[in-house]
């Protein structure tokens, strides 16, 4: 199991790059500056909302479903498509972090966060939770 966890790790992190490399080619240096940035980011984040004890325990809850369905070998696009297959990890991990930052509040999720403060506000603005 756990050798199945750290293929599709490496394979979504294989991904990544490749979108970030396409960012780069495409002229789109700046947006791939920021997704490089991103993703670790929010790992960071989630990480600490979940450890916080002003989180309710529910949403505490979906953290961790959101963490475990990025890691798991069930997806509902494969993951070797490009560019669509991490579309749905993509989908479930921005529905529950909408989720966490509506019960919680911008302070708690702003306390969290260690990566730019720009890039923090396009994800409130995104979330609606802004």
């Amino acid at each position: 199991m756990l050798h199945r966890i750290v293929v599709i790790v490496l394979i979504a992190l294989g991904v990544w790059a490749v979108v970030i490399a396409a960012l780069v080619i495409s002229g789109r240096k700046w947006m791939a500056i920021a997704a490089a940035k991103a993703l670790p980011d929010l790992v960071r984040l989630m990480k600490g909302l979940s450890r916080d004890p002003r989180v309710p325990r529910g949403s505490k809850w979906l953290l961790g479903f959101a963490a475990l369905w990025v890691v798991s070998p069930i997806d509902l696009i494969p993951e070797f498509i490009p560019v669509f297959g991490p579309l749905d990890d993509v989908v479930v991990v921005a529905l529950v972090l909408r989720h966490v930052l509506k019960k919680t509040g911008r302070a708690v999720a702003e306390e969290h966060w260690t990566g730019d403060p720009a890039i923090f506000e396009r994800i409130m603005r995104l979330s609606g939770a802004a």
